[in-house]
């Protein structure tokens, strides 16, 4: 019998996929009907949030966790995203899990010195 993943875990492989900028290995983990709500856009479907995702990695030069808080739920990642020549940017990743499936995904951070950094 495999084992659902916990929220922290799959938290855990979203981030890791980040940073090696390929996301394949966490569309088993994905709600046929995941969506993402982000500073920069939102998702419906797996398709549309494993693009956006390749989307924003393309951009992201280091990816720097900084604390991870899960229940049986939600996970929530503080981190600090690089992109282009823009200094490190405090993010949070929000993580919905029902079942061992993301549900949503919704970010946040201000988006301010990336932009003029671009």
């Amino acid at each position: 019998m495999t084992k659902t993943p916990t929220p922290r875990e799959i938290a855990e492989l979203y981030l890791d996929c980040w940073q090696r900028k390929d996301f394949e290995p966490l569309r088993p983990h994905l709600a046929e009907d995941v969506t993402f709500d982000g500073v920069f856009g939102s998702t419906r479907g797996v398709e549309d949030f494993l693009a956006g995702l390749a989307g924003m990695a393309a951009g992201t030069r280091e990816v720097t966790l900084v604390r991870r808080l899960a229940d049986d739920t939600d996970a929530m990642t503080w981190f600090d995203l690089v992109m282009g020549d823009a200094p490190a940017t405090a993010t949070v990743n929000w993580t919905h899990v029902e079942d061992g499936l993301v549900t949503a995904v919704r970010v946040t951070f201000d988006p301010r010195e990336i932009l003029a950094a671009g």
